[in-house]
């Protein structure tokens, strides 16, 4: 799959790379695993004097030594043979003063296993030769919690010295289509929709369905639950070292919220124990669930549901973790079962997520979201809300045409009362045809 998207990211690591001629700069990518960091600042790199490092977790020496071989084979000469991190930056900066030199870190945060202390040594070399050098600097890593932290915790050794911070997220729906559209799929509005589903739009998940043929959306379930398939594995993978001995506990709290149970009363009381501490250090700290109000709603009101970021790991959660047995045992069949079953409903809710998504990306808006009174007697799909001419956009969201009921789409937004005054209120009513 070629490269697609990023021009704006592209640009800025453009502007920031030009700028650190002048004054050194200090870059952190910051995103899931599989989101394509990797590939964005390789690519951002191309045709400059630049070194693409590695960070694994072996003895400082040994490190030293294989980034040294990279930085010789990249045209970067370096004096003697440095066996700690520290002289290894410091020969890098000392070398941008004569010519700029863009230096790339992967897996940035592992350098703590490699030594504890290395992000203090780098504290002190940056500070020490930041401004008689022009390197454009680079890290970035896949332990979001992590690299979080590295940078934006008051204690931290690098506390306040990036100079700049690109989230790069997942594709839009739009280069989804547009992906689709390239490799000859996109037919039906389903196979849309099931890329959204199960790829949430990560480059990676979307390169392995579009690498092994998948042109709709029955090959790409297909696929996903395949006994070789990135699909089957990687939401453990990517979240054992997030979590540490934890993982169990935040594992059985994003089946639950994957499931259905929602609401921090439902999940302590399936737990056993109050959840609070762990559902706020999966948002503020992993940023993998997301806080979900009525629209019209007061912060910090109870009427809130709980949900998963990722889609790939709402699909995860949902059908592979709960279903591991059929995983480990090799009953992929008896996996293929329990996904078919349940999958027109969970697709349909998928179908509300795409929607509000695409609107947020191709439409002007103010506010977006659904709304749910306390007591469960309204429920809207979705609301969007227009504070630039006025305008109440109130939507149902069916798999169906035929089971759109604008009727009681009407009612719906007639129970809401004082809450849309001042806006006009439209009626929208959405299906998958509308993909």
């Amino acid at each position: 799959m070629r490269f697609y998207a990023r021009e704006e990211e592209l640009e800025a690591l453009e502007r920031i790379r030009e700028r650190s001629e002048r004054s050194s700069a200090f870059t952190v990518l910051l995103g899931r695993r599989r989101v394509g960091k990797t590939a964005l600042m390789v690519r951002s790199a191309e045709g400059r004097r630049s070194v693409y490092l590695f960070v694994s977790r072996v003895a400082e020496p040994l490190l030293c030594e294989k980034m040294q071989k990279a930085a010789m084979e990249a045209g970067i000469e370096i004096a003697g043979s440095a066996t700690r991190f520290r002289d290894l930056l410091k020969a890098l900066m000392i070398s941008s003063r004569s010519d700029p030199i863009t230096v790339m870190i992967d897996e940035f945060q592992d350098l703590a296993h490699v030594n504890p202390a290395i992000y203090g040594e780098i504290q002190k070399i940056w500070d020490l030769y930041r401004d008689s050098s022009r390197i454009n600097l680079i890290v970035s890593g896949s332990v979001h919690s992590m690299m979080t932290k590295l940078f934006e915790g008051a204690g931290e050794p690098l506390f306040g010295r990036a100079t700049s911070k690109i989230e790069v997220r997942p594709f839009a729906i739009g280069t989804l289509k547009e992906i689709l559209a390239d490799h000859g799929g996109g037919g039906s509005p389903e196979d849309a929709v099931a890329l959204y589903m199960l790829t949430g739009g990560v480059p990676e998940y979307v390169r392995a369905l579009m690498d092994s043929g998948c042109r709709t959306a029955e090959d790409m379930v297909e696929r996903a639950i395949s006994a070789d398939s990135v699909f089957l594995r990687d939401g453990r993978d990517l979240l054992v070292s997030e979590f540490g001995r934890d993982y169990r506990t935040y594992f059985s709290i994003l089946q639950l919220i994957a499931g259905g149970r929602n609401r921090r009363s439902e999940i302590s009381a399936a737990l056993g124990v109050d959840s609070g501490a762990y559902l706020r250090k999966l948002e503020a700290e992993h940023s993998l669930i997301r806080q979900s109000r009525p629209v019209f709603s007061e912060r910090g009101g109870r009427n809130a549901r709980w949900r998963i970021s990722d889609m790939y790991l709402r699909f995860y959660f949902r059908f592979v973790l709960p279903n591991s047995d059929y995983v480990e045992s090799g009953r992929l069949d008896l996996l293929a079962r329990a996904v078919r079953e349940g999958l027109d409903e969970y697709m349909g809710r998928a179908l509300e997520d795409y929607f509000r998504q695409r609107i947020a990306e191709e439409e002007t808006y103010t506010e977006i979201g659904g709304y749910w009174s306390r007591d469960g007697s309204v429920e809207i799909d979705a609301i969007v809300l227009n504070g630039f001419d006025g305008t109440a956009d109130v939507i149902e969201i069916k798999k169906s045409r035929d089971r759109l009921d604008m009727r009681a789409l009407a009612a719906k937004a007639e129970a809401l009362g004082s809450l849309l005054d001042g806006y006009e209120v439209r009626l929208r009513g959405l299906s998958m045809d509308d993909a």
